[in-house]
């Protein structure tokens, strides 16, 4: 699958539609990603022509879902794709009972409950509140939140203009904010679907894969354990 280079926000909504899922950076064998269908001298001009900052557009108006969902790399999922891919990676199992079950960390059920409480709370308030601001922390935060994502209890919403202790902005500083799945899609005003694992796949198969090569199917295959 090729793409001509895209240059605006609205071309990659398109994309991310016509594909369903756009990894951030390649990930797929002979599947686009952002990074290569953009032009490189685009990125980290923080203007509006800027995909680092398109990535938390998407699911700030709804064009998708952002997250660490496969293989532990950041993805865009088209909106229409997000319930398929949620019971296929996910769990039916709530988060305190897998976390009973010794199948999620102590991190990550506790930080799910701070995420839960406080919709689109920044990583460094996040950090605080779960009191994992110390150095020797850090690995245990940053591992909770991907178990979190890797079964997409959370999501990436957006981020936050960075501010001082009196309040203000501190420029060139913006903290990524986290919502958990269903809140995020109730913002949005996307229904959930009920979906069993053979629901899913067979939705994933008409949408996502008539659109891949052979080689990209493979891949999505293996890294959804189908």
């Amino acid at each position: 699958m090729k793409h001509e280079p895209i240059c605006t926000y609205d071309e990659a909504v398109e994309v991310i539609r016509e594909v369903g899922i756009l990894p951030l950076a390649k990930l797929i064998p002979n599947h686009p990603s952002l990074d290569v269908i953009t032009p490189s001298e685009q990125w980290h001009t923080d203007d509006d022509n800027d995909p680092w900052r398109w990535r938390v557009r998407f699911p700030s108006d709804g064009s998708a879902a952002y997250g660490k969902f496969l293989k532990k790399k950041s993805v865009l999922v088209s909106a229409d794709l997000v319930s398929a891919l949620r019971a296929l990676i996910g769990s039916e199992q709530s988060v305190e009972e897998r976390y009973e079950g010794g199948q999620l960390s102590r991190e990550a059920k506790e930080l799910y409950a701070i995420i839960a409480a406080n919709p689109g709370i920044e990583t460094r308030s996040l950090r605080a509140e779960a009191g994992m601001k110390a150095q020797d922390k850090k690995k245990d935060f940053d591992r909770g939140l991907l178990e979190l994502q890797s079964t997409m209890d959370i999501v990436i919403s957006g981020v936050t203009e960075g501010r001082d202790e009196t309040g203000e902005r501190k420029g060139g500083w913006r903290n990524t904010s986290f919502e958990t799945l269903g809140d995020w899609m109730r913002g949005i005003g996307l229904a959930e679907e009920q979906l069993t694992r053979d629901e899913a796949q067979a939705k994933l198969e008409e949408r996502l894969f008539s659109v891949c090569t052979p080689e990209a199917v493979k891949a999505f295959r293996k890294a959804l354990g189908l």
